[in-house]
């Protein structure tokens, strides 16, 4: 096969895998959206082990779809929260907490070939050299170079405080262009700059705010439309 005929296709295989991938952010959306209409009903004793059979579905739904990046399954969790009150938080809680971990872990597992291999089949070369620049450095290395890289000052203040930063950007409202929070906990997975104990701490304490608020004053909003 000649040189073009090598270079058509893996152009090709790119495209594929960017198209699948895109398909599957809009399948999450869609799904997410059919989840959220489908838990909008009111509760009685009558329809209780139903209830409870879509609640255990849309949580393990909620783990899966919250990790994967750009699409919003938070709103599963809101709209039980909101609907069901206190006693549904703890529950939301932690699969959120499963959720967040799951995607940085998936992030972590990521072979780096991998990704910039990809980016050169749909020729965005210059983001796979870059990557590339830090195949094989440490946490620290990591760190250093991107201090090195950045085009402005208050990046490397980011950097040192990156922990912080992340933990703002997962409560930013309209965080979904970054990739909501699933997006941002695969990417931090990716960056190798986070170590696990101290991630797993931060998700746990950057997640909570809401709960909290809801577990004291959920009686409140329960059943306010969402």
């Amino acid at each position: 096969m000649t040189r073009q005929g090598l270079l058509a296709g893996k152009g090709l295989a790119g495209l594929l895998k960017l198209a699948l991938l895109i398909s599957v952010i809009i399948a999450g959306n869609l799904l997410t959206s059919g989840i959220v209409d489908g838990i909008e009903m009111d509760v009685r004793p009558t329809n209780e082990p139903m209830l409870h059979q879509i609640i255990m579905i849309s949580m393990a739904a909620y783990i899966v779809l919250m990790a994967i990046p750009f699409v919003p399954g938070v709103e599963i969790g809101l709209a039980l929260m909101m609907i069901l009150g206190p006693k549904i938080v703890p529950l939301v809680y932690g699969c959120t907490l499963i959720s967040m971990c799951l995607a940085f872990l998936i992030g972590r597992l990521v072979p780096e070939r991998g990704i910039i291999k990809f980016l050169r089949e749909i020729h965005l070369v210059k983001a796979a050299s870059f990557l590339e620049s830090f195949s094989g450095l440490s946490a620290e290395q990591r760190l250093t170079r991107l201090s090195d890289l950045s085009p402005r000052r208050w990046i490397p203040w980011l950097l040192r405080h990156r922990y912080l930063t992340l933990m703002l950007a997962i409560n930013l409202p309209g965080n979904m262009v970054l990739g909501g929070g699933g997006g941002l906990a695969m990417m931090a997975g990716m960056s190798k700059i986070f170590s696990v104990g101290r991630y797993l701490l931060l998700v746990a304490v950057a997640i909570s705010p809401l709960p909290i608020i809801l577990l004291i004053f959920g009686d409140r909003f329960a059943n306010w439309p969402i």
